[in-house]
Order: structure tokens, then sequence, then C-alpha cells
């Protein structure tokens, strides 16, 4: 969605709110998980994006304040059985407060153009979640994609009612990562037309770059823990 000002001209807190905070790498300690989770609600950002066994500390520090919790499911493979997808989500969403769930795409099915098996993996989880006012988005990992594969794959998810087409897990290995390109950005954009958010993930690390994406239309961006007071000019003490 298009901002009613320029980026440039967004307070702190106005810029803050376009960012998922990723504490995500499955090597931090619980201090770790601590210290960056507890950074993102200082920061406001919009959520603490977060593996599934981080909920219990993402509730704690988010209880009472403006950032909310976003948990990755079938993270970063996306490759579970449908079914499987579908009980992780309900584990999460019947047990703890979340206001939005990230679930990863069969990208390899997405590059056997197999549609119909896209949509409904896709649609099972947003069924599940929106039973419990969970917003869903659907991570394509571009990077791994043709264009046209990003085009359709963005199809899926609006067939199957998700609330965001999302870029990138962070965690692709083999390939040369982009993450949300300007480039890639303007084709989900254009692909979907107002008809679901975008979230752009990977490889946003400057201001220049998060300033231009949001002047583009992003609804969301998944920023990592290291990155976000750079692209915020917060100096953290």
């Amino acid at each position: 969605m298009k901002p009613t000002k320029k980026a440039s001209e967004m307070t702190t807190g106005e810029l803050a709110a376009y960012i998922d905070q990723s504490v995500l790498k499955p090597e931090f300690t619980e201090k770790d998980i601590r210290q960056y989770i507890k950074e993102g609600v200082d920061f406001g950002c919009a959520t603490v994006c977060i593996n599934p066994s981080s909920l219990p500390i993402a509730a704690e520090y988010t209880e009472g304040t403006n950032t909310a919790v976003c948990v990755v499911c079938d993270f970063p493979f996306g490759t579970s059985t449908t079914s499987s997808k579908v009980l992780q989500a309900r584990e999460y969403c019947s047990h703890w407060k979340i206001k939005e769930l990230d679930i990863v795409a069969n990208f390899g099915w997405i590059r056997s153009g197999k549609w119909d098996d896209v949509t409904k993996d896709i649609a099972a989880v947003v069924d599940v979640c929106h039973e419990y006012n969970t917003e869903v988005k659907v991570i394509f990992e571009t990077d791994a994609l043709t264009v046209d594969e990003v085009k359709k794959a963005c199809e899926c998810a609006i067939a199957a009612k998700a609330d965001f087409v999302k870029t990138s897990t962070g965690f692709l290995t083999g390939h040369e990562a982009h993450g949300a390109s300007p480039e890639i950005i303007k084709v989900m954009l254009d692909t979907c037309n107002g008809r679901i958010k975008i979230k752009g993930s990977g490889c946003i690390r400057t201001r220049e770059h998060f300033l231009r994406l949001i002047d583009m239309g992003i609804d969301r961006m998944g920023v990592g823990f290291r990155s976000t007071p750079i692209i915020l000019s917060i100096n953290k003490k």
C-alpha cells in the first residue's frame, strides 16, 4: 500500500511499524532470544518474528506493548505434509496470542508447476489460522524461483485467501541471495495489485533500501536483529 508521505519524512516510530524483527537463528541461546525480542519491542517493531519454541518468551516480552508476535511455521523448508502444517498452525494459534503466522510454501511444488497442490496446501493453513484471527504470510523463497513462478505463486496465495505474500526465509543455500530486491518486490506489487499485502524479507540491511521499499508501497519487512537499529538510525548503547 502506497504510504501517504515519503519514507524519509516518517518518524522512527512510523518506520518501526513496518518491521518484523527477525529472531530466528537456531543457534541462539535463551539469553540471545530474550535480548533480541526485547530490542524489537523497545524499537517499537510491528512484530517480533520467532521460532515456535520461543513463543513463551515472546509472549512475556510483548504483553502490554504495541509489538505483536509473529511465529514461523514449517520453517525454513515448507516440505512437511499439509496435515502436519495444519497441526503445527493449530498448536501455536490455540495456545498463544499470535497476530501473524509465516508459513513456507512448498517451493519445490512451485518449481514443479503443481499449482493446485500449492494453493490447497496454503489454504489449509489459512483456514485454521483465520479461526483464531491470525493473519498468514506465505513465504515463496523467491531466490529459488523464476519471475513467472513468483507471479503464479502470488496467484495461489491470493486464491487461498492468505493475508501476505513474502519473499524469503533468509536460510536458502546454493543460490545467489537477493532477498527483497526492489526488482522482485515490484513484480509482486504489480502482480498482486492490492489484492494481498506484501512482505519483503532477506538482504534488507541499509536504510536506503528500507526507505525505497516503503516508497514503492510495501506493507511489511522482515529485518534481522543486527540491521534494525541501522535502518532506524538508532544508536544502541
